[in-house]
C-alpha cells in the first residue's frame, strides 16, 4: 500500500513538471512584452540619425540628422562671410569743373591707398557763387545804378538774365566764399541789397571713380576740398553701369 502511494505521487509531479516546461517553452516574458508593446512610426530621418549615431560611437554632434544640417548651414554662411569680404564698391567723386580739379582730387585720394580712374561725362557743374542786384524797370535807371556801382569799385558790373524771369545787374562770379562775401559787403555799403545764388555750366565736367572695400568708410566731399575756404560742391554717389569695380 505504501509502495502505491509513492508511485502515485511521482506520477502526479511528474506530469506537473512536465506541463510547466511546455508553458515556459511555448511563451517567454520577452515574446509577451512584445505583443502588448504598441507599434510606433518611424521617419526616415530618425532611423538615418540613429545609424549615424551608431556609427560615431554614439555622438553626432548635434540630434541626428539636424546637427549635420546646421554643419552644412555654417559652411554655407562660412562661405557666404568670405564673399562679403572680398566684395568692392565703385563710387563717383565730382562733377570736376576740369581735368586739373579732377587731377589734384586723384591725387589726394592716391595718397590715401585708392587707385582713381578719371572719366569724362556731360553734366551740369557748379561754377561759383553769383552775387547780383535786382536790375530798375527802365533802361535809364540801370544805367544810373551801373554807374554807381563802377564808381563805388564795381568795374565788372553788367546787366544779364537773372536766376528768374527778368534782368539783374551781376556783381561777379566767385569761386571762393570770402571773395564773395566781400563783394556783397562792397555792394552793402553803396546802399545795394544784393543777392546770391548758385551758378551751374553746361558741358564736360570730370568724375574719378575708386574702388571702397567693405571696410573703407564713405567719402566726404570735404576731405577733398581745396584751399581754405573755397567752395566746392562735390557729389559721392555710386558707379555708372559699366564703370564698376575693377577685378
Amino acid at each position: 500500500m505504501t509502495v502505491l502511494k509513492s508511485l502515485v505521487l511521482c506520477l502526479v509531479l511528474a506530469n506537473v513538471g512536465y506541463f510547466l516546461w511546455v508553458r515556459g517553452m511555448t511563451k517567454s516574458p520577452d515574446a509577451e512584452v512584445a505583443a502588448t508593446a504598441p507599434a510606433t512610426l518611424k521617419l526616415a530621418s530618425e532611423a538615418a540619425g540613429r545609424a549615424r549615431t551608431a556609427e560615431n560611437g554614439g555622438s553626432d554632434g548635434g540630434s541626428g540628422a539636424n546637427g549635420v544640417a546646421g554643419g552644412e548651414g555654417t559652411a554655407h554662411d562660412d562661405a557666404a562671410a568670405g564673399l562679403l569680404t572680398n566684395v568692392k564698391r565703385c563710387i563717383s567723386v565730382g562733377p570736376f569743373r576740369d581735368v586739373a580739379e579732377a587731377a589734384r582730387a586723384a591725387s589726394t585720394l592716391r595718397s590715401g591707398g585708392y587707385d582713381p580712374r578719371q572719366r569724362v561725362a556731360d553734366g551740369d557743374v557748379w561754377a561759383g557763387v553769383w552775387v547780383y542786384v535786382p536790375a530798375p524797370a527802365t533802361r535809364a535807371a540801370s544805367d544810373q545804378v551801373l554807374a554807381k556801382l563802377k564808381a563805388g569799385g564795381i568795374e565788372d558790373a553788367m546787366e544779364m538774365p537773372g536766376p528768374n524771369d527778368g534782368s539783374v545787374i551781376s556783381l561777379g562770379l566767385f569761386s571762393e566764399a570770402k571773395r564773395a562775401q566781400a563783394r556783397v559787403a562792397q555792394a552793402q555799403s553803396l546802399g545795394f541789397n544784393p543777392g546770391i545764388a548758385d551758378r551751374k555750366r553746361t558741358g564736360n565736367v570730370y568724375w574719378v571713380d575708386i574702388d571702397l572695400k567693405p571696410t573703407d568708410s564713405v567719402l566726404k566731399p570735404s576731405d577733398l576740398q581745396g584751399e581754405a575756404g573755397r567752395i566746392v560742391r562735390l557729389e559721392v554717389k555710386g558707379c555708372p553701369a559699366g564703370g564698376g569695380a575693377q577685378p
